[in-house]
């Protein structure tokens, strides 16, 4: 009865890899809504298990059915999630196994150069006073590559004269969007995959491509609205509520972390 208790090198093994598995999965979904649902499917999970152990057939087996039946609930709430860990797949480089691994954040040794998010915060700010259309895309651990072929490569460092300078009104790269990486300008006048939620009639296509972009990956995104000069920062397809300048440079800078 109490043979589960026997562990070999491969059950030491298995139990690391399911835990490893789920702290990354845990990473992908914090800060979404998706967050609860998961942590109330792996208490199910790990309390149908324990029942199964303990050989208590009727509770075990009426978690089973649960656990089995809602694999395809599970693919219609995670299917965002689900996506864009398969555009991660999709855009790794598996022919540098450096590269997959930093795609999935295992690797922290390297240099990390922080944005400097206070100069695009106050950047925004100063061209949303003369209403001038910002869009800024924000890279973190998923590569853009895919997108940096729609427009035009820049290896600039962020400063608030050549952002004001880029999205000028009779710049030739103020059209689309601008990515960052780290702390540099990598590319100008991308085109983003449009969203098709449905959002104010007050918001236009600035903000349907930053949601758009913030639901296919993990990047997030700024917008100045060329309409009111109002900003609006975008993270997994959703507004973000902030109340003010500093409130937003903190709430960036957590994302970033």
């Amino acid at each position: 009865m109490l043979d589960f208790l026997d562990f070999s090198f491969l059950n030491i093994l298995d139990i690391l890899l399911v835990a490893t598995l789920m702290y990354y999965t845990y990473k992908l979904l914090r800060g979404t809504a998706a967050i609860n649902i998961f942590i109330g499917i792996a208490i199910i999970f790990l309390i149908w298990k324990i029942t199964q152990a303990l050989e208590m057939e009727m509770l075990s087996g009426i978690l089973g059915t649960l656990t089995s039946g809602g694999v395809i609930a599970l693919i219609v709430v995670f299917q965002q999630e689900i996506r864009k860990f398969l555009l991660m797949l999709g855009t790794t480089k598996f022919s540098s196994k450096r590269n997959f691994l930093k795609q999935l954040n295992f690797l922290k040794s390297e240099v990390h150069i922080e944005t400097d998010v206070q100069t695009i915060v106050d950047s925004c700010e100063s061209m949303g006073t003369s209403n001038t259309g910002v869009l800024i895309v924000i890279e973190r651990s998923q590569s853009l590559d895919f997108l940096k072929t729609t427009g035009d490569s820049m290896n600039a460092e962020v400063n608030k004269p050549i952002l004001e300078s880029i999205f000028y009104k009779n710049s030739p790269l103020h059209d689309g969007a601008i990515i960052v990486k780290e702390n540099m300008i990598v590319a100008t006048r991308i085109i983003l995959p449009l969203s098709d939620k449905d959002i104010p009639i007050r918001f236009g296509l600035r903000h349907r491509a930053a949601i758009g972009i913030t639901e296919k990956s993990d990047a997030v995104c700024i917008v100045v609205s060329e309409e009111t000069g109002k900003t609006s920062y975008i993270k997994d397809g959703e507004f973000v509520l902030f109340e003010n300048q500093f409130g937003l440079i903190e709430t960036i800078k957590n994302d970033l972390a």
